[in-house]
């Protein structure tokens, strides 16, 4: 199979995963035996695919409170995901993380930080060790348009350009910090700028075309091999849904719903099957069967998950610390 055609088809799988995933989590929150809160990622799965598809099991990454999709791009299963928020000891983190901080080392993933800005100085430590171990890692950590305005931000980008560490920094600008858009916010909202000003390669691309963020994540990959230092990633794209929650937020006068309709037109999704049919890389009858086959996983994953026991008291005080070979 041609080299394209079978990563086209891996990019593939990787959003429908998410997507489907995502919208898994929405059908079930009602129920309310999920108790952990959620941030879905519902309108950026191109990101993670894109990035995630260009890492090596053994590479590092470090992501934020809407981690979902970067965690399944990364490899960390579904059940292990469900698991997790459903609270159970089978979860990734023991049912002790939920939905905002899951940990699985096994895939490179480090942590999963809700303080905004949070992951991104921990990501950095993580490239510093890798490169005065010369082990080959590079790390990436996704980050939200806010976390840009953090001092935590500025002063990782200045030491990891200093140091030329295997870094790669990934930004997915939805536009919105909780519920303030970032017109309102910053006075100049290209945050791809703020990367150059310490000396690092930046680009600015669309978060919703999964080729352009594949292509991106790659060349920053070759410059970190070519000893070029760090990147950053600009990713432009929009979350469907509120900042927390299943549900949309227009209707609680939070976003206009004119704008979410326009990036309902730019569904990374759609865009993609669109493109895959258009070259013959998948048929609709194909695609459909992927979408009953996913279907029919995740039910079985939510079933398995809820079937699990929750920790003991006895838990508390154990795994605090992840003592295993990084």
């Amino acid at each position: 199979m041609d080299d394209l055609i079978l990563l086209k088809k891996q990019l593939y799988q990787k959003m429908l995963l998410i997507r489907r995933f995502e919208e898994k989590i929405r059908q079930v929150y009602s129920d309310q035996d999920m108790k952990t809160p959620v941030h879905l990622c519902i309108g950026q799965e191109a990101i993670a695919s894109g990035v995630c598809i260009n890492l090596k099991k053994t590479d590092y990454l470090v992501t934020n409170h809407r981690g979902h999709g970067h965690c399944l791009a990364k490899g960390t299963s579904p059940l292990s995901l469900l698991a997790e928020y459903y609270g159970r000891i089978t979860g990734c983190c023991r049912g002790k993380g939920g939905s905002m901080h899951p940990v699985d080392p096994e895939n490179g993933i480090l942590g999963t930080s809700a303080i905004v800005g949070g992951g991104i100085p921990i990501a950095v430590g993580a490239a510093l060790a890798s490169k005065m171990k010369s082990d080959g890692r590079l790390t990436a950590v996704f980050f939200g348009d806010g976390a840009s305005e953090e001092g935590s931000f500025h002063e990782s980008l200045n030491f990891a350009s200093l140091k030329r560490l295997p870094i790669i920094f990934i930004c997915e600008n939805n536009n919105y910090a909780t519920n303030s858009n970032i017109k309102s916010r910053q006075p100049d909202v290209d945050i791809v700028k703020k990367a150059q000003g310490y000396g690092i390669n930046g680009i600015s691309v669309d978060g919703n075309n999964v080729m352009d963020v594949y292509n991106a994540a790659k060349a920053a990959i070759q410059k970190i091999k070519n000893n070029e230092g760090p990147s950053l990633i600009e990713c432009k794209t929009y979350r469907w849904f509120g900042h927390v929650g299943p549900d949309y937020d227009h209707d609680k006068g939070l976003r206009d719903e004119a704008e979410l309709k326009v990036w309902l037109e730019k569904c990374p999704l759609k865009t993609f099957t669109d493109h895959l049919l258009k070259e013959n890389i998948f048929t609709s009858q194909q695609i459909n069967e992927m979408d009953i086959e996913m279907e029919k996983s995740l039910n079985e994953s939510v079933i398995n998950a809820k079937a699990q026991p929750y920790p003991e008291v006895s838990e508390l005080y154990k795994d605090l610390f992840y003592e295993g070979a990084l």
